[in-house]
């Protein structure tokens, strides 16, 4: 809900807010917050809040000294984790320049033009997600360690499963912040849980999905625990994956999930350096049930993409991200790719090609092809792609 300046305030005196953190992002998705007072408000949405531009990854070659944070009203939302009095609300923000333009290294700003560019040629994009986590035990000085909250496997239930009322409080918490968790359960490593989310609008999903790790970030560090959401949090056992799965249909709502696929597909390498960003990623490619080959399948399996029949729609499960990559970004470079296979009809190569060609292998491959790419140079502005080639 888009609410009014008036809205919000009446909603500070009903809640007894006395901080509202406006967020944002740098250019890998690390969340960054200024806290304001309640009077400070109209300020941030007519003029903008300052913040220094050289300390922000990707931002600090704008060339701007200040940029300006404006929130997103229909963000708002309670922390439910702070204090019933004084409490503490966030809104989301886009980043604006000091002309009162979108900031282009803003990837919030770069999802909302991929948004509109598949909007102009009649197509619509829904986005959902699958996010992996480890919950490992903190030492006597609250320093993390890395033994295992738990030894459950796949599915388990407690007690063995100890991490069922975690998940639980972090379902209802996300729940209470308005995100829509579709299921919860306990993977296949020690200690490593799973929830996954409806499909929803590529802005909001991303939106969510900065949401749901600050909430379990939060949440595991109440309970005396870290949350580890690293490709490989340990070795020999499974990594972390973050699968997005992608809904796209034509303005007279026919199903072009199909061609969005076979364009991910064809360009799967150029985007590999944004889809998975750490030296780590490229550990977990291969490992247990993580793809490590462009190819796709038409059931649920290990392949790059699964292309599956879902109630009465056509649904595409794209597994090689990880949680490491800044979500805003990750869907605008899915939606772009997904664009150009719908505009040109491709096909989908051969079905679960044994011949299929690998993923970058390390960050420096999927830097070299990244650098390499015209498709990239074309949808990213150049201060996001220098940050990452560095």
């Amino acid at each position: 809900m888009n609410y009014s300046l008036e809205e919000i305030m009446q909603y500070i005196e009903e809640e007894d807010a006395k901080f509202i953190r406006l967020a944002f992002r740098d250019v890998f998705g690390v969340q960054k917050n200024v806290s304001v007072m309640p009077d400070e408000l109209a300020k941030a949405f007519e003029e903008g809040i300052a913040i220094n531009a050289s300390a922000i990854a990707g931002f600090e070659s704008s060339g701007y000294a200040n940029l300006y944070l404006r929130p997103d009203a229909s963000t708002l939302t309670v922390l439910p984790w702070r204090p019933d009095r004084g409490r503490v609300l966030r809104m989301i923000c886009d980043v604006y320049t000091p002309s009162g333009e979108l900031f282009e290294c803003d990837t919030r700003a770069l999802l909302k033009k991929a948004v509109g560019e598949a909007e102009a040629a009649g197509i619509s994009f829904m986005i959902g997600s699958e996010s992996e986590f480890y919950l490992f035990k903190k030492d006597e000085d609250g320093n993390p360690t890395d033994i295992p909250y738990d030894e459950a496997g796949y599915l388990d239930i407690a007690p063995l499963d100890r991490g069922e009322n975690i998940r639980r409080e972090i379902v209802l918490t996300i729940e209470e912040m308005g995100l829509k968790p579709e299921r919860s359960h306990h993977e296949r490593g020690p200690g490593q849980n799973e929830i996954d989310f409806h499909y929803g609008e590529p802005l909001t999903a991303a939106d969510h999905a900065i949401t749901y790790k600050m909430a379990v970030d939060t949440i595991a560090d109440r309970n005396g625990l870290k949350a580890d959401f690293s490709p490989m949090p340990l070795d020999g056992k499974p990594g972390n994956g973050y699968h997005i799965n992608i809904y796209a249909a034509d303005r007279d709502g026919r199903d072009v999930c199909r061609y969005a696929a076979a364009g991910i597909i064809n360009r799967i390498r150029d985007i590999t350096l944004f889809l998975n960003p750490s030296d780590d990623s490229y550990s977990r490619f291969g490992m247990s049930t993580a793809p490590n080959r462009i190819s796709w399948s038409s059931d649920l399996d290990s392949e790059l993409i699964s292309v599956t029949a879902y109630r009465n729609m056509i649904r595409t499960e794209l597994r090689s991200p990880d949680a490491m990559s800044n979500p805003y970004l990750a869907y605008a470079l899915i939606i772009f790719a997904g664009l150009e296979g719908i505009r040109s009809q491709m096909e989908l190569p051969i079905e679960k090609d044994p011949d299929g060609a690998l993923l970058p292998q390390s960050r420096a491959e999927s830097r070299m092809v990244a650098g390499e790419s015209s498709f990239v140079a074309d949808c990213i502005p150049a201060g996001i792609i220098k940050a990452y080639l560095r």
